[in-house]
């Protein structure tokens, strides 16, 4: 990842672009961020291609198509303008390295990691085919592996730069030559079948390290593709038993991505789908998208705007997601007269991620509002996202961060540097003052006084010190403070606990809430040390937790570590279900989660 340039756009469309990602056949890719805070990978089209109609054309009918895609295993195009000066799209953002990239960096996968891969492959070209797309470039750089799964990306655009020499300089064949079908190196009509094969090589490649036709040159691939059986000597039995099929000549004979999931059957529940050194990789990539989002925005290019300078080619360290719980969201929101911000400001004060990450009893401590003087916090406060202080007359200031807030209409309203806040008068004594995140616009972060002019003058002293940074929590090792609890566990583990997931929800920053055939609630929150929770002791694998059996539901929880001598990190689990069984769902949930959690 690296900084733009001086001579570089700081805008496309709505997105306002921040690092340079990498760069590719058809363009270049931006890390950009979104109005509401979403990070977008924007792959903006090269010059040569951007200044041809029919490139164009096409680029505008397979990026609509493209844009109905949205199953899992896919990373979803947001946005596009075909007729942009320069043409782009822009995919939800995630975090990963690609295949290749994680290969060649920790070496081949081992077999449950490549059934792990292959289910989401053929899950992603379920819903890839389902809107009648073919891939036609499914190769390892195509491929992102996130914690919690494959991710496929640019899924149908290949098709944007076929028609002859004058889009492809050779004449017409389009995608990587290592992993195309027969059908594809030859230039014939493509099926869907086209996607399984190059599946098939995908697959080789993660369990071996090397592509099925190790070919020195494009020629020698292309015939090897078209002509020569695969190399499949190291792979292993259990993984060659499914490539076999799908590298058949004879697009016929390979098995449909539904065949592909029958044959692989269910995937054992888990959130750590990929090696240890994978994991790592994806970390690190998280910490740079972090320290790209803390760079100060450079000043606009020049006028007149230099030719820009086109950089070599880059890792990409992620282009699209999903996610939707639990991202990371960045965008502008300074405020005139604000405090200085600190070299980690948080671009969004309210993103979800800032919001995790602040102590609410820290935020405002020792800190001087209008008309309430020095606000000193309660420290025996019970919360992690709340926190209450005492100003000055010995009135009570409360601050909560990501909680639920009430949006209907005709709430009272009122700007605050451009945000619009909500006021509640509360029994005629208090009054609380909400921003709404952006993210998820049912939680707000909120100040609540004994004016409402006294709870918007500390929300605004509030925001402006989260944006500051330097507020958040100790991260000690294995804690859950940061944690998204929509995303600690892979959806199959959800499924696999709890039926098919109808709804999930986030209710605040450390809680969601999964809609099943049992219905399930996840909060992490702290809890006086040595106090013990009601009800029997469970073995949860590691972990014994504390199960206590309702009428309809349960309660399981469980301190997870010590936050210091009078306090732990807790989880609690809430599961209900019509006609029993309620307790079964949550002890399977919580044996999954323990596996998951940080130690």
């Amino acid at each position: 990842m690296k900084p733009l340039e001086a001579g570089d756009a700081r805008h496309a469309g709505k997105y306002r672009l921040v690092a340079a990602l990498g760069e590719g056949g058809m363009g270049r890719v931006l890390l950009g961020v979104a109005p509401d805070g979403r990070l977008v990978a924007l792959k903006q089209v090269h010059p040569e291609l951007a200044h041809n109609d029919r490139f164009r054309t096409r680029f505008r009918q397979e990026v609509q198509a493209s844009q109905r895609v949205s199953g899992a295993f896919t990373a979803a195009v947001m946005d596009a303008d075909p007729d942009a000066e320069t043409p782009w799209l822009a995919s939800v953002f995630v975090t990963g390295p690609s295949l290749k990239e994680a290969v060649e960096a920790t070496g081949p996968l081992p077999v449950d990691a490549v059934r792990q891969l292959a289910v989401g492959l053929a899950t992603a070209l379920i819903e890839i085919h389902r809107v009648g797309l073919i891939h036609r470039d499914l190769k390892p750089g195509n491929v992102l592996l996130t914690g919690d799964g494959p991710r496929v990306i640019d899924f149908g655009i290949a098709r944007a730069t076929e028609g002859g020499p004058d889009l492809t300089g050779t004449g017409g064949i389009v995608g990587s030559p290592a992993f195309m079908s027969p059908e594809q190196a030859e230039s014939r009509p493509l099926t869907p079948a086209s996607d399984v094969f190059s599946l098939g090589g995908l697959l080789v490649m993660a369990a071996t390290g090397h592509p099925p036709f190790p070919g020195s040159t494009t020629a020698q691939l292309l015939y090897d593709v078209v002509h020569a059986t695969p190399d499949l000597t190291a792979v292993p039995p259990e993984i060659r038993a499914l490539v076999e099929p799908c590298l058949a000549k004879d697009p016929a004979r390979r098995p449909t991505p539904q065949r592909i999931l029958d044959f692989l059957g269910p995937v054992p529940p888990g959130t750590r789908p990929w090696p240890p050194a994978v994991h790592d990789l994806i970390a690190a990539q998280d910490a740079a998208v972090r320290t790209a989002l803390s760079w100060p925005v450079p000043p606009p290019p020049p006028a007149p705007p230099k030719r820009r300078r086109w950089l070599p080619v880059v890792t990409a360290l992620a282009a699209a997601c999903a996610l939707a719980a639990g991202s990371l969201i960045a965008v502008a929101a300074f405020k005139v007269g604000a405090d200085p911000a600190s070299p980690g400001a948080n671009l969004d004060p309210t993103s979800l991620d800032t919001l995790r990450r602040a102590d609410p009893c820290r935020v405002l401590d020792d800190i001087t509002v209008p008309d309430a003087g020095k606000l000193r916090a309660d420290p025996d406060t019970a919360q992690l996202d709340r926190c209450t202080y005492q100003s000055r007359s010995g009135g009570k200031i409360s601050v909560e961060l990501g909680d639920q807030i009430y949006v209907e209409g005709g709430r009272p309203t009122e700007d605050l540097n451009g945000r619009q806040v909500l006021f509640t008068e509360i029994s005629g004594s208090t009054c609380d003052a909400s921003v709404q995140i952006p993210a998820q616009p049912e939680l707000g972060v909120t100040a609540l006084a004994e004016t409402c002019a006294l709870a918007k003058a500390t929300l605004g002293k509030l925001l402006d010190r989260l944006h500051g940074g330097g507020n958040g929590y100790a991260l000690a090792p294995g804690t859950l403070v940061a944690l998204d609890p929509c995303a600690v566990l892979a959806k199959a583990a959800v499924v696999q606990a709890l039926g098919p997931v109808r709804e999930t929800k986030l209710n605040r920053v450390r809680e969601c809430e999964w809609t099943a055939t049992t219905s399930l609630r996840l909060t992490f929150e702290k809890m006086p040390t040595g106090v013990p929770d009601e009800g029997s002791p469970v073995d949860l694998g590691g972990v014994t937790g504390t199960r206590r059996e309702l009428e309809g539901s349960c309660v399981l929880s469980w301190n997870h570590r010590p936050l210091d001598e009078k306090e732990s990190e807790h989880v609690r689990i809430f599961a209900s279900k019509t006609g029993g069984g309620a307790c079964e769902a949550a002890v399977a949930f919580g044996k999954a989660l323990v596996t998951a959690l940080p130690r």
